[in-house]
């Protein structure tokens, strides 16, 4: 059973849905009022405020959505509690060098910093929560996972794996910018994989459905793949759900800004956003070759695990 988030959680979710709905509101409506309140000279462009005060409005929605599960929308929180981080210091930054007026603070303490304290606390209690592996189940036993696991296609992995060897590529949630990046790097090495005699299967948490326009869009519509929501392939693998650092530390916020740039993008949480990828070489039902992601970020050559070789790719390795 997931753990619950305590009610005080939602609550505050939803006192902040319904500031930033008013806030934003009013300021759509009068975009003048909070320059009157400081006594500032109005600005000649008075939408781009109005739009300001549609993003307040925006996160407003997105508090209400995360407060029905605190524990599960932990991302939108996280969006938000950066936004009230990095609002008032660059306040402070334009208070500093002169571009911005003190007078145009009045409204950090209502807009930001009173949320620091629930939504730090709402954060730390869903990575707790996430990273319970109390919930999570016991170990699949290798053997077992294999002949359960089917591709869309009805085989089992141990009957591919005794046909060829079976390059496994377990994948994180699908709305991960890291996740594309991998079936990217896939679609790049699946020549090489091919010549070393191997088969590329991909393993995910979601459905079919969830899957298929990703692999449309990289060029891997055929390739087989696994749908594995219970994860017991994933805890038969020794893959771990992510702590802190493997999660959010800074090779992960550099890689990641890397991938966005490249044009992989970001989506829904389909799955464990904690669960951490891998890469393994399965001939006979056993483990010849094996890659586990040291973060989340982390790249596998594919090509060259295939060959029974483990090894990241290179900084400026597989294109993107």
């Amino acid at each position: 059973m997931p753990p619950v988030a305590p009610a005080w959680m939602s609550r505050w979710l939803v006192a902040a849905g319904i500031y930033n709905l008013a806030w934003g509101g009013l300021t759509v409506l009068v975009p003048g009022w909070l320059f009157d309140l400081t006594g500032m000279e109005r600005p000649n462009y008075p939408f781009i405020w109005q739009c300001v005060g549609m993003i307040v409005g925006v996160y407003g929605i997105g508090y209400l959505a995360a407060a029905g599960d605190p524990f599960r929308h932990w991302p939108i929180v996280l969006v938000g509690f950066l936004g009230k981080i990095f609002g008032p210091l660059g306040y402070a930054m334009g208070v500093l060098d002169g571009t911005v007026p003190p007078a145009f603070g009045v409204t950090l303490p209502t807009n930001d910093l009173i949320w620091w304290v629930p939504f730090g606390l709402i954060l730390y209690g869903g990575f707790r929560a996430n990273t319970d592996t109390s919930a999570v189940g016991p170990a699949a036993d290798l053997d077992a996972a294999l002949a359960a696991a089917r591709t869309q296609a009805g085989a089992t992995l141990a009957d591919l794996s005794r046909q060829s060897p079976v390059l496994l590529l377990l994948l994180r949630h699908s709305g991960c910018v890291f996740c594309r990046e991998a079936i990217a790097d896939a679609a790049a090495a699946l020549p090489q994989i091919e010549a070393a005699g191997a088969r590329l299967v991909l393993v995910h948490q979601g459905s079919e459905a969830d899957l298929r326009p990703l692999l449309e869009r990289y060029g891997l519509a055929g390739v087989d793949r696994v749908s594995d929501p219970t994860k017991a392939l994933y805890r038969a693998l020794d893959l771990p759900r992510g702590s802190l650092g493997q999660l959010f530390g800074p090779p992960v916020w550099g890689r990641g800004l890397a991938a966005v740039l490249a044009g992989h993008g970001i989506g829904p949480l389909v799955g464990d956003g904690f669960q951490m990828p891998g890469a393994f070489l399965i001939r006979d039902g056993r483990i010849v070759a094996a890659y586990r992601h040291r973060h989340a970020a982390d790249r596998p050559d594919c090509g060259a695990l295939a060959c029974g070789t483990s090894r990241p790719l290179p900084a400026a390795g597989a294109a993107s």
